[in-house]
């Protein structure tokens, strides 16, 4: 008697021809797999996805691999087709007292002189043009009746190498055999489920409802493995709704889903990026599971192993789904949350890997609400976390201007583990240069202060940056002895002040009329050798005119080009300034007109202070010819300054025309407010 073993050879088999075969054992199968096709009947799944199959009658019969070693042949060409069609059918018959060890020797003799061999790959070359059942005909008319299962090989071989008329035309050809022949069986289920799963695979998917219309009138019904792969043409085709609604139908026509159905309609989900429902359906089977309606008459699928596989993969696709949504432009936080809290209600326990991965996902700033619940998720776990993934932490909490609960982060680090590294600390260091930065600007000293006391509490050390920036603060709400402590503490941590440093110090210095200790740090930042610029020469040019030692004041201007400094309309605007806060008219007329011959372009606060030292110094009228230069240069004078004329013309009974100053200038909003101030222009400009 006769019987059919099929095993599978390398692809090297299938590529030469021209070699004699030669016989042996194949190296790396399943063991188990070689002694079930020995033992009897066997149901073997194919490695497909869905998971059809097909029955192999075998009656003690041995199992051997064909190879052929000859590589580089002139069939070499047809590697797809060669790897589609990896498998070799013998028939072949062996002694009745065989124990199915035989040696290769035996082994060759059985193939050669009483085995009988169909190369499958042969006729699936021999059909790869077919295109009608005439075509198959002149190939496999002679052939006689080969077993079925050859036939399904080639077809799902045809898929994989995107053959689909070569596959059609195949099992025409089967249906008209059958009607020539009534022993011949034709095709059957297995046939034409490999047939659906050639479409599937070479995406012919145009040909499927012809296909199924076939089945029904060779009165063919569909089962599981039909169902199943026609749910993945669907998810295919991007049509997950029919995909579900096949899944319904299933138990409809008295069929029971297997572990594929289930994972293919959690799949359809993951593609609608539905994780509610895929929530709800994974809940629906594992109760049903666990009532004991599933898998009670099904002894060949082990169902409390891929119950534990189907909680896997809903997990995974819930976090896919959730990555998915984080990604997209609309914000989807509350989602995120909503789906981590109904996962958590129904059971699903996951770990630091799912987290981890999602967090990687969060990278706008309304995701660290998500990022920072999965973070507290991992460390309420007690695992360990990545460093990297708390650097992300941290990183997107700044982002979010969320510093402080940035700091708990690195806190942690600090306190659990895992040390932080290099990246840690200038990510936090920078979120508080942010902080001191909004200090600085804004002028609040203390919460600058306060700020650097926390950074070296946390082991921080904070730089040049951080100190001038409290300094800064400390300048604009002109508290010179905060920031002389400050400057002090630079020094003593070892920070050497720069340039700027001693320039914000001398601004405080000089608003708070310390002009005896601003020449001292003035000495100080000559000898430490570091070189004053525009804005140093331009604050002590200010102290020294407050003071009405002017001298010294030109000798200021005069040194600052041999130093390669150029003096700047701000330098002659703070010496004016310090005029007209100090009652001298006189030398800020002199200076506005030395400052004419320098050929320096005076601006809005040029005029506007100049106005302010000669209505103060009893000059109305200088003061009211002033205006109207500014005004016939195009310059936008503010309303302070024509107030300030107005009123001192009329005060001081001054013959002028006030027609001619035209229409009083509107009020400037707040932020538009012109500066003044010397150490305000300095300011400004370091913020810059």
């Amino acid at each position: 008697m006769q019987a059919l073993s099929v095993c599978p050879s390398n692809a090297d088999g299938f590529l030469n021809r021209e070699s004699p075969p030669h016989s042996g054992r194949r190296k790396g199968r399943n063991p188990s797999f070689f002694r079930g096709v020995r033992s009897g009947f066997n149901y073997r799944e194919t490695s497909d996805d869905l998971g059809y199959g097909f029955p192999c009658r075998c009656s003690r019969v041995d199992l051997y691999v064909l190879w052929r070693p000859k590589k580089h042949s002139i069939c070499s060409s047809v590697v797809p087709l060669a790897l589609a069609f990896e498998e070799q059918i013998a028939v072949g018959k062996t002694d009745s007292n065989s124990d199915g060890e035989n040696k290769p020797e035996d082994q060759k003799l059985l193939v050669e002189n009483k085995g009988k061999r169909v190369d499958t790959r042969a006729l699936a070359w021999s059909l790869r043009a077919a295109k009608t059942a005439a075509d198959v005909e002149t190939v496999l008319g002679d052939k006689g009746d080969l077993p079925l299962q050859v036939y399904s090989t080639m077809i799902r071989g045809f898929g994989k190498d995107k053959r689909v008329n070569s596959a059609i035309a195949l099992v025409e050809w089967l249906k008209l055999r059958k009607h020539a022949s009534k022993s011949f069986p034709g095709p059957n289920l297995f046939i034409y489920n490999s047939l659906l799963g050639a479409l599937k695979q070479a995406d012919g998917f145009d040909q499927v409802e012809k296909i199924m219309t076939d089945m029904t009138l060779e009165g063919i019904s569909p089962n599981i493995v039909t169902y199943n792969t026609l749910m993945g043409i669907h998810l295919a085709q991007g049509h997950e709704m029919k995909a579900l609604e096949l899944f319904k139908e299933i138990q409809t026509k008295g069929l029971s889903p297997s572990p594929a159905s289930y994972s293919t309609a959690l799949l359809a989900y993951r593609r609608m990026e539905d994780g509610f429902g895929a929530l709800d359906f994974y809940v629906d089977f594992r109760n049903r599971y666990q009532n004991g309606e599933i898998g009670k008459n099904d002894k060949n699928i082990d169902w409390d192993l891929e119950a534990v596989k189907l909680e896997d993969f809903v997990i995974r696709i819930s976090y896919q789904i959730m990555r998915r949504w984080l990604v997209q432009i609309e914000n989807s936080t509350s989602k995120v949350l909503k789906l981590l809290t109904v996962m958590d209600q129904v059971g699903l326990k996951t770990g630091r890997s799912e987290h981890e991965k999602l967090i990687w996902a969060c990278t706008r700033e309304d995701h660290y609400i998500v990022a920072k619940e999965l973070y507290k998720r991992i460390r309420e776990s007690d695992s360990e976390i990545s460093l990297s993934v708390c650097n992300h932490v941290i990183w997107l909490l700044g982002k979010a201007k969320k510093w402080w609960a940035a700091l708990e982060i690195y806190e942690d680090l600090l306190d659990k583990g895992p040390k932080p590294n290099n990246m840690s600390y200038e990510l936090i260091v920078s979120h508080f240069n942010f902080l001191l930065t909004a200090a600085r600007r804004k002028g609040i000293w203390r919460w600058g202060v306060g700020l650097l006391n926390k950074m070296q509490e946390k082991g921080l050390k904070p730089g040049s940056k951080e100190w001038n920036s409290v300094l800064i603060a400390c300048s604009k709400a002109s508290e010179a002895s905060a920031a002389i402590q400050i400057f002090t503490r630079m020094i003593e941590n070892g920070e050497k002040p720069t340039i700027i440093s001693y320039g914000a110090l001398l601004s405080a210095l000089e608003k708070g009329k310390l002009y005896d200790e601003a020449v001292r740090v003035w000495k100080h930042l000559i000898k430490m050798g570091v070189e004053p610029n525009s804005y140093a020469y331009t604050i002590m040019a200010s102290i020294y005119a407050a003071q009405g030692k002017f001298n010294i004041v030109e000798s200021i201007i005069r040194e600052m080009p041999v130093s390669g400094v150029e003096v700047t309309v701000v330098t002659f605007n703070a010496i004016i300034s310090a005029c007209a806060r100090n009652n001298y008219g006189g030398p800020a007329y002199e200076w506005f007109q030395r400052m004419e011959v320098e050929k320096i372009e005076a601006n809005e606060v040029s005029y506007e202070m100049l106005i302010q030292a000669l209505v103060k110094d009893g000059k109305p009228k200088v003061a009211y010819d002033m205006y109207l230069k500014g005004r016939r240069k195009g310059l936008s004078l503010s309303t302070k300054a024509y107030d300030t004329v107005v009123e001192a013309a009329v005060d001081g009974g001054a013959s002028i025309d006030l027609s001619l100053l035209g229409a009083r200038p509107p009020a400037p909003a707040p932020e538009s407010k012109i500066r003044t101030d010397v150490n305000q222009e300095y300011v400004d400009i370091v913020n810059d």
